[in-house]
């Protein structure tokens, strides 16, 4: 269609930046009158009506569009993905439904076109779709997968296998309201997405108010999906085998009248107008059913079946991705938009229904788009140990505060994939109790308790972050050496975090039982690579790995992450009795300052030990001692905090929401370390040092830490066998001074 000046005159200006229009027809007359929601109203009154069906088609092919326009206009980006979900997408928003996560990151662009049609996107400047092509996939812009920056996008998405979790915490902290949650099917390949929604509904079978959508297209990133081969009545069996009681399966091909060649897979953009309607029709009943069903207390799940990039410029795996060929005047991008152009007044219709659904824009309306309310914790029973006293076993300091904050804050969740009686931390199962549905007293367990223990740490992981995210307190707890399964989550949480327009509580987690306590069972439990993995997070600017030196040091740790709002904090500490070596007093100095000095013998030590961990410590004063007694003056600084020993340049704090700039000063750094040798110590990797060897104007360092494991009867001979041993300490210091 060619747009007169009269016509351009008219154009809602939205449109400005849409290329091609078409002519309305006579349904459009027909079944466009006006808006199906009307005024006042946030969902279609009747999903059967007409109307209803015919301006969910528009709205599916609007998105399609947006989809296509909006990645080709930088010929990057992922629009088949998402064009094969579009029915299901354009539904569940007709019916009123806008809190929707995604698993899926690739189909950013279709969820950012989602924004910009309900007017979200005006939260950023974008009003246009010129502006929306101007935006996409620049800084300060539309990340090319989705973010917390985003106005109106409930969680991020990264790694396949994550967007299940958001859906779950949603469904938990907000009854009544429903979460659906897109899962490509090249991530239900990943094992996890059903095992989590499995041990959740196991978990807490009351909670159904969430509501997986699969996009069962058959094409993965660059090949058919693993489930591609999967009938349907399989497919239907492998959901009810995870407990869902009810399965919506909607199959474009039942509704083929193009006879499409190529397998189970068609698109059902290629059918007839009356076949494309009567499959919307089908796909906004099925949506409809199941989010009534899920809201009245059904686990349901819906799944669009239909061929990966329909609608848009290829087929298959091949419409994955677009490549520098794919600019608007490629001749598939082209005619692929020609096809799927709409009449101007159907964009207008579509904006209005966009716009009134769920009660106006997702930015303003979704759970995620205002600061959700805490219950006060009031002062935290910490404990004050006696510095020399007997040793104490920090993690279980750390749980009796755990055990406070989860009475007062019921929403609160501890999450263990390798049971917290490993970690010391029995207390809190004691307390807070395991949810199962088996009440046993034995082993703290019943209904409705707050630690939950699949034995996954993706799902361990996945829930207390995504519980943070939206707004609710929440505990990891894990073996050091198994967190690194749980990771991608927490990261991709705690960077959408540095990126969020609202403060929300901090994601924490205790790491326990680290590779110097876990000598007996060999290599497989000690992987301190997951320090060298934080210690590049650190940088991001709202990451904290943060290493208390005894039972007071760790209650300081944990009231301080308490309070702080959109950051990630990692507590590593050990479940082995261990000396008190400073007063909670000094653990909130050590926390401020990034470290504390533990011993000094004179004013002016030769050397300096930089160590990381409360175990490490071990060997150091050991060595401190010996050296002494050669006349070698010594100090022993315990690196609490590492992040604030970096310099500010260091790190992108500034970038981040809720931003924090605290860095110790050159002099206070000068008073920790200033020496005449160096030398750092760690039971873990030696990354975690780098913010003291940055800094540090020593000439002569030296670093021990951690090299492999082995299957040992003592912590003390797994440090040996790393060379963390006193002997070894002495003799590198004595060469060093020479």
């Amino acid at each position: 269609m060619v747009v007169t000046p009269q016509q351009l005159s008219t154009l809602p200006a939205f449109c400005e930046g849409i290329q091609y229009f078409a002519e309305p027809g006579d349904l459009f007359a027909i079944h466009s009158k006006q808006p199906v929601i009307t005024q006042g109203q946030d969902a279609v009154a009747d999903p059967a009506d007409p109307e209803a069906v015919f301006q969910t088609l528009l709205a599916a092919d609007a998105l399609r569009y947006l989809t296509l326009q909006i990645t080709a206009s930088k010929a990057s980006g992922h629009p088949g993905g998402f064009a094969s979900s579009a029915e299901a997408v354009a539904a569940l928003f007709m019916l009123g439904h806008k809190n929707m996560p995604t698993e899926v990151g690739h189909h950013a662009p279709g969820y950012y076109s989602a924004m910009f049609l309900d007017r979200s996107l005006e939260a950023m400047g974008i009003e246009t779709v010129a502006q929306l092509r101007e935006r996409y996939r620049e800084r300060h812009g539309l990340l090319g997968h989705l973010s917390g920056f985003i106005p109106g996008i409930l969680s991020p998405a990264g790694p396949l296998g994550q967007g299940q979790h958001f859906a779950m915490a949603g469904a938990k902290l907000y009854p009544g309201t429903l979460f659906p949650v897109t899962i490509g099917d090249g991530g239900l390949g990943e094992p996890y997405v059903l095992s989590a929604f499995g041990h959740f509904h196991t978990a807490f079978p009351e909670i159904t108010n969430f509501l997986p959508v699969l996009v069962w297209n058959g094409f993965s990133q660059e090949h058919h999906s693993m489930v591609s081969t999967v009938g349907n009545e399989a497919m239907i069996n492998l959901w009810r085998a995870q407990g869902f009681e009810e399965v919506f399966l909607v199959d474009a091909k039942s509704f083929d009248d193009q006879d499409q060649q190529g397998g189970p897979y068609v698109d059902s953009t290629r059918f007839g107008f009356t076949q494309r309607l009567a499959f919307t029709a089908a796909v906004l009943a099925a949506a409809h059913r199941a989010a009534q069903a899920a809201l009245g207390g059904k686990l349901c799940v819906l799944i669009i079946k239909q061929l990966k990039g329909a609608g848009v410029h290829a087929h298959g795996a091949k419409s994955h991705n677009l490549y520098a060929q794919h600019t608007l005047d490629n001749p598939d991008i082209v005619s692929a938009l020609q096809s799927r152009a709409l009449p101007p007044e159907a964009w207008a219709l579509v904006r209005a229904n966009f716009e009134r659904a769920g009660g106006g824009p997702a930015a303003r309306v979704a759970v995620t788009e205002s600061v959700r309310p805490l219950p006060q914790l009031g002062e935290l029973p910490c404990e004050a140990f006696e510095v020399g006293g007997p040793a104490k076993v920090a993690t279980t300091a750390m749980g009796n505060l755990v055990a406070a904050v989860g009475r007062a804050d019921r929403s609160f969740i501890v999450s263990n994939a390798d049971g917290n009686e490993a970690s010391g931390i029995a207390n809190i199962n004691q307390a807070l109790r395991i949810v199962h549905p088996t009440a046993d007293a034995l082993y703290y367990q019943e209904p409705g308790g707050q630690v939950y223990e699949p034995l996954s740490e993706d799902a361990c992981a996945g829930l207390a972050a995504a519980l943070s995210l939206l707004g609710c307190r929440s505990l990891w707890c894990s073996y050091e050496s198994f967190a690194i399964n749980g990771l991608p989550i927490w990261q991709t949480v705690t960077q959408a975090m540095a990126e969020l327009r609202r403060p929300t509580p901090s994601t924490v987690c205790l790491f326990t039982a680290g590779a110097l306590e876990q000598g007996r069972n060999g290599w497989t439990h000690q992987r301190p690579e997951i320090e060298n993995y934080f210690a590049a997070l650190m940088r991001n600017g709202n990451v904290y790995p943060v290493f208390p030196v005894d039972a007071n040091s760790i209650q300081a740790t944990y009231t301080w992450a308490l309070g702080t709002v959109n950051k990630g904090i990692a507590i590593f500490a050990s479940k082995t009795p261990l000396p008190v070596r400073i007063t909670l007093d000094q653990g909130r100095q050590a926390l401020a300052e990034g470290a504390i000095t533990l011993l000094q013998s004179s004013e002016t030590p030769r050397v300096t030990f930089a160590v990381v961990g409360d175990m490490a410590l071990l060997p150091v004063f050991e060595a401190a001692q010996s050296l002494a007694a050669l006349g070698i003056a010594g100090r022993i600084v315990s690196v609490v905090n590492p992040r604030r020993l970096y310099r500010p340049s260091d790190v992108a704090w500034q970038s981040c929401s809720e931003a924090d700039g605290e860095f110790l000063s050159d002099e206070g750094f000068e008073r920790l370390f200033g020496t005449e040798v160096l030398v750092g110590v760690t039971g873990g990797a030696g990354g975690m040092l780098e913010p003291v060897f940055l800094r540090s104007q020593a000439r002569r360092r030296e670093t021990f830490c951690w090299k492999r494991g082995e299957t040992t009867a003592s912590p003390g001979e797994l440090m040996a066998f790393n060379g963390l041993t006193a002997a070894s300490l002495c003799e590198r210091v004595q060469q060093l001074l020479l």
